[in-house]
């Protein structure tokens, strides 16, 4: 790339929960390209034996580069970062950044000591998200919860499927009765899901998530890679080169990126890097 191109971001997950944090790097860095890569033939991932998940998603990973080069790589899902960074790196000069459930900013700003921790059931049976605890809020009462469905209600979202709220609010019900004021949505989709959660949770006073922090550390990655990070950009070109699913390209995809500020030019299901 030119050093007068715009930077080249590439966000990985199993699904579509990273679209939440593809939003969070195009309002931090609006002249940045995004290349989205999703999984979705292997969805979940919580779901999958790990050496699974660490060859799909390096594999994926590394052959989107060859095709689509790039300054920074996001893995945007809690289970790949948790297992497949170490390999990743190994395998590429790209910077790679991970995300991990956000219990230090929650432990900061919690009023009454009382964090829920919402994730999926595979990363609240992981021992990193003790050691997180440990580390941060050890000082709070904190409650987890993971259940499989909301993922799933998030993907459903983009065929516009409403989210089912008398279950959600059931689902809730233990982050209720413990009174939290915060929350730590601890997967990459749920943010998409929060407009739901506030109706069910409406005493929470914070809801936390990792989109932002991980905003800010693109934007410190390319600043010291001297990329053109507030580069004057073409507005003609849309945020999103392309969108690359290694599986059939959910229903209505295209529509729920352009709501998220994220249109993308070309959408490609069955995407051949990844056979």
């Amino acid at each position: 790339m030119s050093e007068y191109e715009a930077p080249r971001v590439l966000i990985f997950d199993s699904g579509v929960g990273g679209l939440s944090v593809a939003a969070c790097v195009h309002k931090k860095l609006p002249h940045a390209s995004i290349v989205y890569l999703a999984d979705n033939a292997a969805f979940p991932y919580g779901s999958q034996p790990e050496s699974v998940v660490i060859e799909r998603s390096c594999g994926l990973i590394v052959k989107a580069l060859e095709q689509y080069p790039c300054d920074a790589i996001v893995v945007a899902c809690n289970t790949a970062s948790t297992v497949a960074l170490p390999h990743l790196r190994a395998l590429t000069h790209v910077p790679v950044v991970g995300v991990v459930p956000a219990v230090k900013p929650a432990a900061a700003c919690t009023q009454n000591r009382r964090i829920g921790i919402l994730a999926t059931p595979a990363t609240v049976r992981r021992p990193y998200l003790d050691e997180l605890i440990q580390e941060f809020a050890s000082h709070c009462r904190v409650e987890r919860l993971g259940h499989p469905g909301l993922v799933q209600w998030a993907e459903d979202l983009v065929r516009g499927l409403a989210v089912p709220q008398a279950e959600l609010n059931s689902v809730l019900a233990g982050l209720r009765d413990a009174d939290v004021d915060t929350v730590v949505l601890g997967c990459t989709h749920y943010p998409l899901l929060l407009d739901s959660l506030k109706l069910s949770l409406p005493q929470v006073k914070f809801w936390v998530d990792s989109g932002e922090a991980i905003a800010r550390r693109v934007a410190s990655l390319l600043a010291q890679a001297n990329k053109p990070v507030d580069a004057i950009s073409d507005h003609r070109t849309l945020p999103v080169p392309v969108a690359l699913f290694s599986g059939k390209p959910p229903e209505g995809i295209a529509r729920f990126m352009a709501e998220l500020s994220l249109q993308p030019k070309r959408v490609i299901g069955n995407w051949p890097g990844s056979s």
